[in-house]
């Protein structure tokens, strides 16, 4: 196991994640929003998202050992990234539930060519996938009800 490039893998979403969250953080406005049921309390979002991080750059290591790793991956995470920004910095909430449709179709197309090249590191995105979906679920019950 190559530990120095596993640390890089993981790096690269956390930090990807963490200047979006710089970004985003002035205009965060979840909690003052009307929410839809089931919806979990703000300070939950930062613990999912950072283990969802984990969990994406070891499935990508694992990838990585085996081929270079699809272009799919980082197209994805940069449609996550813009996510936030259109969501809560433009507020563009409609407009965010069709880029969010558009982020679960990539990361079904990434699990796809993950599971072509390890088993394991496309397992590994299924948590994501259902992060999103709700996140989906959320982002259409906020623009309805606000």
């Amino acid at each position: 196991m190559n530990f120095k490039k596993l640390i890089i893998y993981i790096l690269i979403p956390l930090i990807v994640g963490g200047i979006v969250a710089l970004i985003t953080m002035p205009f965060m406005d979840y909690n003052s929003l009307k929410q839809p049921p089931l919806a979990p309390p703000g300070f939950l979002f930062p613990i999912v998202w950072t283990i969802l991080y984990i969990l994406m750059g070891v499935s990508t290591y694992l990838v990585s050992k085996k081929e270079t790793v699809p272009m799919i991956y980082y197209v994805q995470l940069g449609v996550n990234a813009l996510w936030s920004i259109i969501f809560f910095v433009f507020k563009l909430r409609l407009f965010a539930f069709a880029w969010i449709i558009l982020l679960v179709i990539l990361v079904v197309k990434m699990i796809i060519e993950f599971y072509k090249i390890d088993k394991v590191a496309s397992y590994l995105q299924i948590p994501y996938l259902l992060w999103i979906l709700f996140a989906g679920y959320l982002n259409l019950g906020i623009y309805l009800l606000n």
